[in-house]
């Protein structure tokens, strides 16, 4: 039976990171090998405009009625942490790598709206570099889901022989294509900055992406940019494009190490777009339907 935890407020991604610094001490939490069957919820999720004012700013959004597809994620994410970093889950948050994530948009979602957004934890399995498992989260509006995202997570290291092996899923496209003249492709030069701007307007101060010796401790030589800016950032570049109600699906490839100059293309597929962000090899690939 899920377990149901109700916040009555958000909580605060600083402490989630001090957690998740402790559950690096041996003998801290960790305990199990399984997810826990718990589900984190919080109602009446109002948006700052300031702050949205911002996100959009640092990610390249127009200020609109109607939130990004990327915000929600935002919303979502002090919730994810919470989640995360708490006793009971199975691998420590530090050292995670954000490999895939897919959002779907049912319907544009005013700013104005009051949300109630929910997450959990699903379908720890094996990958040949490690386990992996996902973060799902939902927001709605009135009783109906008007958005979904999944985030999936890789733990680097051994598999272990009792986790599922991994099913077989729909995947971003592997490759760059050129852009042939119907996208909306270009040039980006990201400013070093960009790891610290997109930290604070997104609650994910995770030191790979601020702090030139916590990207050398897990191997960078500088920090690198959040994927997800990279996502919201890529359709931001599409904005006017898009239809109501889509699915986009990003991998997120080779890090893009900050300050960096790569190459955005798009091309118009049948059911949509497909579009990498490429530099001396894809950063992000993706597709949306």
């Amino acid at each position: 039976m899920v377990a149901v935890v109700e916040l009555s407020a958000g909580p605060g991604t600083t402490a989630a990171y001090a957690r998740a610094a402790l559950g690096m001490v041996p003998g801290f939490g960790r305990s199990g090998d399984t997810l826990p069957d718990v589900e984190v919820r919080r109602r009446g999720v109002t948006v700052d405009r300031a702050h949205l004012a911002a996100y959009d700013r640092v990610c390249g959004f127009r200020l609109t009625d109607t939130l990004p597809a990327t915000y929600p994620h935002v919303l979502a994410f002090p919730l994810a942490m919470r989640l995360m970093t708490a006793p009971d889950f199975p691998l420590p948050l530090i050292g995670l790598v954000h490999v895939t994530n897919r959002i779907t948009v049912h319907r544009p979602i005013p700013s104005g709206a009051a949300l109630d957004l929910s997450v959990r934890a699903a379908d720890l399995r094996a990958h040949p570099r490690g386990r992996q498992f996902d973060i799902v989260a939902t927001a709605t509006l009135d009783g109906a889901e008007v958005w979904r995202g999944l985030s999936t997570y890789l733990r680097l290291g051994p598999p272990r022989a009792d986790d599922p092996a991994p099913p077989a899923r729909p995947a971003a496209d592997d490759g760059a294509e050129a852009d042939d003249g119907t996208g909306a492709g270009g040039v980006w030069r990201v400013l070093a900055r960009v790891g610290a701007d997109y930290a604070a307007v997104s609650g994910d101060r995770n030191p790979i992406h601020t702090s030139w010796l916590g990207a050398r401790l897990f191997g960078f030589p500088r920090p690198i940019a959040h994927g997800m800016w990279s996502k919201a950032h890529a359709l931001a570049a599409l904005e006017g494009r898009l239809p109501d109600a889509y699915t986009v699906d990003v991998a997120f490839r080779k890090p893009l190490l900050l300050p960096a100059r790569a190459t955005f293309t798009t091309t118009a597929t049948a059911t949509g777009w497909s579009f990498a962000l490429v530099s001396r090899g894809p950063h992000l690939t993706g597709t949306i339907t």
